[in-house]
């Protein structure tokens, strides 16, 4: 138990400090635990998450040895740092973003003895691998199971997905819907010229950017698209763009700190993914008041309502994804009520308080459960916290 006087110490893990929904959701989520817990926050690499977890006043570790790609011998390194790191620490909670730093901080934890181990799975690698690699991604998943106090899963799709497959347990996983800052996002101007179209994603699988390229060149309306993202895909992205001859169409714009303003100077949103947990980039651009046009994968549906907030198209289908874009393109209307819905939704369902109210109590619950805190102890200040404005 937690000296008398102590806040409960929690040890954050994510694989890359970089751009992405992951990182995101995380530099969102610290500064609503600081006044309630100890909070650490490791990765690998600079980057804006370490940027986000020195403006709440986070101390960040940058982990030498994490790396996306399998390894054996260097993923016992960083095996090895990570059980180092916890002993040192010394967390009443470890929590796991990411799908490898999910396996290997779960496993470090459980070795140095950490009471509560939590796992988020932003999108489940089984569902988007097949064949050989999928099944091995669910046998460690499977592996992981006994290890985890708790599951969040950032949809229900992706709650129904763990669960079929025996990933996780289902009286051990909850769903925490990803979450947005909306207020930070400011209201649109329209612009004269052709209609603007803008992705944000990573330039890897399960990103669909060459299906979103063949969607483009099918267009004969007048628009522009700007790409917003960085990754191993990138050279594949360009060389896409130069032969379906978009040069004058499509724009590279690598990766970018100003997401909210290039929203805010585009029209329309679209991601074609072949799978997702919950996009955080299609929170934003509803957040930003623009109607959204994405692939119905994972829980996708959960966030996007088709004809209502955006329109909802079948996965690696370029003709569908041209025809809703198209759609969108020629009607003005059209897109700003979808882009009006959109954001009133951001802020009844997908907002940054319930977020982290809900970290807050499900963090309450495990401490309890492990008999680390009284049930009484933290219940008050859990709830006056997700009241507070602006936290």
């Amino acid at each position: 138990m937690p000296p008398s006087g102590r806040k409960p110490r929690l040890l954050v893990l994510i694989t890359l400090s970089e751009l992405g929904g992951a990182q995101t959701a995380v530099s969102l989520l610290l500064p609503g635990l600081v006044k309630q817990f100890e909070v650490t926050l490791a990765a690998r690499g600079g980057g804006p998450l370490r940027a986000g977890a020195e403006a709440a006043g986070v101390p960040f570790v940058e982990l030498r040895h994490v790396r996306r790609s399998i390894n054996p011998w260097r993923d016992a390194l960083a095996l090895a740092e990570l059980v180092r790191l916890c002993r040192r620490v010394r967390p009443d909670i470890v929590h796991a973003h990411s799908s490898k730093m999910g396996v290997l901080g779960r496993l470090a934890a459980r070795l140095a003895r950490v009471p509560v181990r939590v796992f988020t799975a932003h999108g489940w690698s089984f569902v988007a691998y097949t064949g050989l690699a999928g099944r091995l991604y669910l046998l460690v998943e499977r592996l992981m199971r006994p290890l985890t106090s708790a599951v969040v899963c950032v949809s229900e799709a992706s709650r129904a997905q763990g669960l079929v497959a025996r990933a996780c347990n289902p009286a051990r996983t909850v769903v925490i819907h990803n979450a947005v800052d909306v207020r930070s996002f400011g209201s649109r101007a329209e612009a004269n010229g052709p209609v603007r179209v803008v992705s944000v994603g990573r330039f890897a699988y399960p990103k669909d950017f060459s299906t979103l390229l063949e969607a483009l060149e099918r267009i004969g309306s007048d628009c522009r698209a700007a790409l917003v993202g960085e990754g191993p895909g990138l050279q594949e992205v360009t060389s896409g763009i130069v032969a379906r001859g978009l040069s004058g169409r499509v724009e590279l714009l690598g990766a970018r700190g100003d997401v909210a303003g290039v929203l805010a100077a585009s029209d329309i949103f679209v991601l074609s993914s072949r799978s997702e947990g919950l996009p955080v980039s299609i929170l934003e651009a509803m957040a930003a008041g623009l109607p959204v046009v994405a692939t119905d994968v994972g829980g996708v549906t959960e966030a996007v309502v088709d004809g209502e907030t955006g329109l909802v198209v079948p996965p690696a289908d370029p003709e569908a994804l041209a025809a809703a874009l198209e759609r969108l393109v020629v009607d003005g209307g059209l897109r700003r009520r979808l882009g009006a819905a959109g954001r009133a939704r951001a802020l009844r369902l997908f907002d940054v308080q319930r977020f982290r109210a809900a970290h807050l109590e499900l963090y309450r619950r495990e401490l309890e459960r492990s008999r680390l805190v009284a049930p009484a102890a933290t219940a008050g200040r859990v709830l006056s916290a997700s009241a507070e404005p602006g936290e």
